[in-house]
């Protein structure tokens, strides 16, 4: 595998994860969205990655079959990941009692999203490790390119 197929699978993997923080953002800022425009509760949404691969091996152990048996190195190299889909959750809304909220039924209860800020914060903190580490990488494949080309003066 060459240097810059490293900086283009940990490219791949930073607009991923810048994604990923976007989407986690915006749960934790509508985590109180009683309303949206289609008149319901505000869903938590979820990021789904994919290999950017099109002919991979769907499965591990194909994967390590086919890579195995392979003389050419370049077939367990990974093609880096894109974000495949943004998903909404489907866990039911929350309940709360709140008669004075304008969104209030007959009983007083009104439905909020069912996000916990928690969740969120260490799905946050995911993203930013990851962000991290492959920053990381590009630095390091950036270094290892720098001296190959300070042996060559």
């Amino acid at each position: 595998m060459n240097l810059f197929g490293v900086m283009d699978i940990s490219g791949s993997a930073l607009e991923a994860e810048r994604e990923r923080a976007e989407v986690v953002a915006a749960n934790m800022a509508n985590a109180n969205t009683t309303r949206t425009e289609s008149g319901k509760p505000y869903q938590r949404q979820h990021v789904v990655f994919q290999s950017s691969a099109v002919d991979q091996p769907q499965d591990f152990a194909s994967a390590l079959l086919s890579s195995a048996g392979s003389p050419d190195r370049s077939a367990e190299v990974g093609e880096g990941v894109r974000v495949a889909a943004v998903v909404s959750d489907t866990a039911a809304p929350l309940q709360r009692y709140d008669p004075g909220h304008p969104d209030a039924n007959a009983k007083g209860f009104v439905t909020y999203p069912n996000i916990n800020p928690l969740t969120e914060m260490v799905d946050l903190m995911g993203a930013q490790r990851a962000y991290g580490m492959n920053v990381s990488a590009v630095t390091a494949a950036k270094s290892m390119i720098t001296s190959t080309l300070d042996l060559l003066k």
